[in-house]
């Protein structure tokens, strides 16, 4: 038949899928990911998807806590790398920015096999990762990304990875809104001698100020005085003053208005910390 012709016009007009096959995209281009950005990150938490996928969940430094499947990430050559603590650098992408995504990941610190050798650093890491997810997802911290990549860069002796620990706490409290004020007398707006910190209102409170009323207020542990500058060395008191002036706070404030309570892991980190000081000074 003629092309020309108007038969074969007819043909064409009756049967216009032929028309809309030829003008079909092959199959690679609806491959394309108009979304991706890089970033580094610190793996969270991982969960299989599938056969062989995981979905991974990173705090990175740019683009907050994000999820992201990656293929294979089940596998014995990806496990290893998944490992909550690990740091890695990550390209995420998608064809729109509210999908899940795909994450091709690279290990930058394999932190994990160290943090796994003891009982205080596996507790911590599970406990710190909980924390990092009270934190919008998607929404960049990049000051509470870095103080986590160096709390775990400094996690194997466990007085100081509990110090660390309370620190990211009072962190925590500071990015959701809830910050301390742990520099200034809530009586006398005295910036020395503090030692003392109001249940009420999170404000320190000087030796002199609280003296009449000690017995009602929390203990500021040295570590955390601004006036002496953080001061090293943690006694079994200080540790156990830090731990209950932010768990105090982080309940009332973050986890019991979302039906929450503390995790097992940060309770499991604390006896932890607790059997090692004691072993340490066993004769």
């Amino acid at each position: 038949m003629d092309p020309g012709s108007a038969a074969h016009r007819k043909g064409a007009a009756q049967h216009p899928g032929n028309a809309a096959q030829r003008l079909r995209p092959a199959p690679e281009s609806c491959k394309l990911f108009p979304m991706e950005w890089t970033d580094e990150g610190i793996v969270l938490g991982v969960r299989r998807h599938g056969e062989s996928s995981a979905i991974v969940e990173l705090l990175t430094r740019g683009h907050g806590r994000h999820l992201g499947l990656v293929r294979g990430g089940s596998g014995s050559r990806m496990r290893p790398l998944l490992q909550p603590g690990n740091g890695v650098s990550a390209v995420w992408r998608a064809r729109l920015d509210e999908h899940l995504g795909i994450y091709q990941i690279e290990g930058t610190r394999l932190r994990a096999a160290t943090l796994l050798a003891s009982s205080h650093a596996v507790y911590g890491v599970t406990h710190l990762a909980a924390l990092a997810r009270l934190l919008p997802e998607r929404d960049p911290h990049e000051e509470i990304y870095e103080m986590l990549d160096r709390t775990l860069d400094d996690f194997d002796e466990a007085s100081g990875a509990a110090a660390h620990l309370i620190k990211f706490e009072l962190a925590m409290l500071a990015e959701l809104g809830f910050g301390l004020d742990l520099e200034t007398c809530a009586a006398t707006g005295t910036t020395a001698d503090l030692i003392y910190v109001s249940p009420k209102s999170g404000s320190a409170v000087s030796r002199a100020a609280g003296a009449s009323f000690h017995d009602r207020l929390l203990r500021l542990p040295a570590f955390l005085r601004q006036s002496e500058g953080g001061a090293n060395g943690w006694s079994d008191q200080d540790l156990s003053d830090g731990f209950t002036l932010t768990g105090l706070f982080l309940l009332r404030h973050v986890l019991e208005p979302r039906g929450q309570g503390h995790s097992d892991a940060r309770d499991g980190f604390i006896n932890a910390v607790v059997r090692h000081r004691a072993k340490a000074v066993v004769p």
